[in-house]
């Protein structure tokens, strides 16, 4: 069994995503955010770095249980242990790359476009302009990328599509697109990519996980505490 440490937030979606594709047993743990619950010693035990998603897996090598943290680490972690969405062994560089590509610059930037043009409490256009340009440009970096292309590596889905699923489902919040209009219209490839893989049923089950769980929605000066602890004095 897979404990599986959760908050309705694009990294742990990928997560999910993965965990509902390769069918292994999991335990959702909810852990809500902006009451500051990944703070706290139990959870610090299992990410000392105290963010969404991780996960304990039970049944670790040799049985013994282990813990993953950080999304990336967790999508290779557990494509490693079922031998799925790892591609062919050609496309391992590629897959690699491209799982990087997303942890390290698609993800972070468009989180802190997200933040700067909704969570922080001044509106600085240098910043909402800074990381908005980059998340796009990452965005036509993989426009470019997927022309004439199924997956992002190889011929078969991997875990580079999972994680970046996770966070181009949030599109609309990053680009801050109209109501009902389509986020990635400028970005053709990108969004016939997208189109099939949010089809597959697995997508349907991972966006249920955590369904039924209240979780604090109020951006109050504590949830800003718990969320952004840096910006405020050390304890």
């Amino acid at each position: 069994m897979i404990r599986f440490y959760f908050h309705p937030t694009p990294n742990p979606a990928k997560v999910a995503l993965m965990l509902e594709e390769t069918g292994l047993a999991y335990e959702l743990v909810p852990v809500d955010t902006s009451k500051g619950e990944q703070h706290g010693a139990a959870f610090r035990a299992i990410n000392p770095n105290g963010k969404v998603p991780a996960i304990l897996d039970e049944e670790g090598p040799g049985g013994t249980p282990v813990r993953v943290f950080d999304s990336g680490a967790i999508l290779l972690y557990l494509a490693e242990k079922t031998g799925r969405f790892l591609g062919a062994p050609t496309d391992r560089g590629e897959v690699l790359s491209w799982l990087f590509f997303i942890s390290s610059g698609l993800g972070p930037f468009s989180g802190q476009a997200v933040h700067f043009q909704y969570a922080a409490p001044e509106k600085l256009p240098y910043a909402i302009n800074r990381y908005r340009r980059e998340a796009e440009r990452h965005y036509a970096v993989l426009d470019r990328h997927l022309a004439g292309r199924d997956f992002i590596a190889g011929t078969e889905m991997t875990i580079a599509d999972i994680a970046a699923w996770g966070w181009l489902d949030r599109a609309a919040r990053v680009l801050t697109a109209e109501p009902g209009a389509n986020p990635l219209a400028a970005y053709p490839e990108l969004a016939r990519w997208f189109a099939a893989i949010d089809a597959r049923p697995a997508v349907a089950r991972a966006r249920a996980a955590g369904q039924g769980i209240s979780f604090k929605r109020e951006m109050d000066e504590d949830a800003r505490r718990a969320l952004f602890p840096s910006n405020y004095p050390a304890a």
